[in-house]
């Protein structure tokens, strides 16, 4: 791919501000959405401040040459339920979700140091592009779903459902999605380079105007946006940062809770650490450059682990690195560090910035679905163009990406107790097998 801005280039002030306002878009729904989900008082304010803190450490530990973006990890969401389970008080349990982060970034750090020692060839022959390829397509396939549900629900709620119709909710989520592919190919100049910004910027006033017609005319189902929100808000509040919290509760915390937490994060981040190497491949398939030679998968990894650990500090969400800022580098070929660098300490700010803050979460569900229908699209379709440099036409590697696709697909995921298998972990793990055990002999 020819990249408009290489890793090392430098947007004027303006545009980049801009780009990376943008990468700020891209990771901002599924950033604010892990605390929301979590609950027990986890502030999305503080969890996009923490994203920003783990995007910063990640880029010094790799010398400001991977550009991509950390934010809160879905994959541990299961543990940080089991933190606040087990613990005694909601201030505990906050404590429980810093040491399991550290337990998970002290996991990344002992596989950093073994592969500084035994170099990276290995995983190369553990995972070449037959089973790299379609696990990184899986990425994108995987997180389909998530797209196609946002795009009919709106913000404004009624007992827990969006009260806006369905069709409605489509047509601006459409809307959103078409524009950021008229943006993106036929736009010339700064406009091509932007289109996630303007694309979420049309489908906004699209759904305003839905908005104030529904209102104007007492009619519900019209309403996308939830305006009531902006009458709530304040111009400046500091975050309720997780370590103030966890404060309280450390005098709670004994031996049974942090072996607890420890069972709940340690065995989730060897199968994040599969997740993490199908990300970076896919990065560097995209900029042209082997991330895990240079700056090496050692330093992506301490940064990716210690990034977790400073980022659940703040905002209690372990992070990694996100298929959405990876997408957005794709379709833009923008692949500026400094960019990635930018949006890190602009979320540092905004999350200080109550009207900024609302009206990024302001944004509907439909138009968000909209831009992940193109982000997603692109994961899923870079893992595909991985595998264009596979013989497919060797059965041998047709079984190995059949047992990474069918499985991935259908949804396969296995349960330990509190500890997940996720879809692309059972995936990858099969894709290996299948491809150790048929590589002896097989013709590639």
């Amino acid at each position: 791919m020819n990249l408009v801005y290489g890793i090392k280039d430098k947007p004027k002030f303006g545009q980049l501000l801009i780009f990376a306002f943008q990468q700020v878009l891209a990771i901002l729904a599924a950033t604010i959405l892990v605390p929301a989900i979590i609950g027990n008082g986890m502030s999305q304010s503080a969890a996009l401040f923490g994203a920003g803190i783990g995007t910063l450490v990640y880029q010094l530990f790799t010398k400001f040459k991977s550009p991509v973006y950390l934010g809160s990890s879905f994959a541990f969401i299961g543990s940080m339920f089991a933190a606040f389970g087990g613990a005694a008080s909601a201030s505990a349990g906050y404590a429980g979700l810093i040491v399991g982060a550290i337990f998970a970034g002290l996991v990344y750090v002992v596989i950093a140091l073994v592969i500084k020692i035994a170099g990276v060839k290995w995983i190369n022959k553990l995972m070449p592009p037959v089973v790299i390829g379609p696990t990184v397509a899986l990425i994108g396939l995987s997180l389909a779903v998530n797209a196609v549900n946002d795009l009919t629900v709106g913000k404004v709620m009624v007992d827990g459902v969006s009260a806006c119709s369905p069709y409605v909710a489509l047509i601006v989520g459409i809307i959103t999605l078409f524009s950021i592919f008229a943006f993106s190919v036929y736009g010339k100049g700064m406009i091509k380079l932007i289109p996630f910004v303007l694309g979420i910027l049309v489908g906004y006033v699209a759904a305003s105007i839905f908005t104030v017609i529904g209102i104007a005319t007492d009619n519900i189902a019209l309403q996308v946006i939830n305006f009531a929100a902006f009458k709530e808000m304040t111009i400046f509040a500091i975050p309720d940062f997780s370590f103030l919290e966890a404060m309280k509760g450390v005098k709670e915390i004994d031996g049974t809770f942090i072996a607890t937490v420890a069972v709940a994060y340690v065995p989730v981040a060897f199968v994040v650490f599969a997740e993490h190497i199908a990300d970076h491949k896919n990065l560097s398939s995209i900029i042209g450059q082997d991330l895990l030679e240079e700056p090496g998968l050692h330093r992506t990894l301490l940064g990716d682990g210690i990034g977790s650990m400073a980022g659940a500090f703040f905002g209690g969400c372990p992070n990694t690195t996100y298929g959405e800022s990876v997408g957005c580098v794709a379709i833009t070929r923008n692949a500026s560090v400094i960019t990635i660098t930018t949006a890190a300490i602009m979320c540092l700010v905004i999350s200080f910035f109550g009207p900024f803050v609302t009206f990024l979460s302001s944004i509907p569900n439909c138009v968000m679905g909209g831009v992940c229908v193109a982000l997603y699209g692109f994961i899923a379709v870079s893992g595909l163009k991985m595998i264009q440099q596979v013989n497919l036409n060797a059965g041998k590697n047709l079984f190995v990406v059949s047992a990474i696709l069918i499985p991935g697909i259908g949804g396969l995921s296995v349960s330990f107790g509190k500890v997940t298998l996720t879809t692309i972990a059972c995936a990858l793990i099969l894709g290996i097998l299948a491809n150790v055990m048929l590589s002896k002999g097989a013709e590639d």
